[in-house]
């Protein structure tokens, strides 16, 4: 990313933080709305919770965007657990899908074109990362949800 399109991600995102919770909230009504077979990996979720770690690992990625290096192993191991919960290569498109979305109504008119491609930069490279490290043939897996350590040997 650029430094230009970092600086854009983290300003928009100290504008979002003052709304977080509702932010969260509307980001997963969108999801569920425009996938709602994603409803069924979050049903034994503790959705305030879940929205708690949403706002903490996206604050966690944006102060962190200039550092990939450590960055990339986070988000890394990040996708492997996501693989192991049952997501899939579509639903980081449906989550990018939701995520532009929120920002735009949280934003309102500071969410420019500038912001929309910084953004969508952003989550691109996340995403990618994520994607890449859970379809890794070599990847360690994490264990999908109910998983018990003898049945993944």
């Amino acid at each position: 990313m650029k430094a230009e399109q970092i600086l854009v991600v983290r300003q928009t995102w100290a504008q979002v933080m003052p709304i977080g919770d509702a932010a969260a909230t509307l980001f997963y009504q969108r999801l569920f709305e425009i996938d709602p077979s994603i409803h069924a990996l979050f049903h034994k979720v503790d959705m305030p919770a879940q929205r708690r770690r949403l706002l903490d690992a996206v604050g966690f990625v944006v102060e962190r965007l200039d550092s990939p290096e450590t960055l990339a192993p986070v988000l890394a191991d990040l996708g492997r657990r996501h693989d192991g919960y049952g997501v899939k290569r579509v639903h980081y498109e449906t989550v990018g899908e939701a995520l532009l979305w929120t920002l735009e109504q949280g934003l309102g008119d500071a969410w420019t074109p500038t912001a929309r491609a910084a953004w969508h930069a952003a989550y691109s490279m996340i995403s990618g990362i994520m994607q890449r490290a859970a379809e890794a043939p070599d990847a360690p897996r994490a264990r999908r949800v109910g998983e018990t350590a003898a049945a993944s040997a």
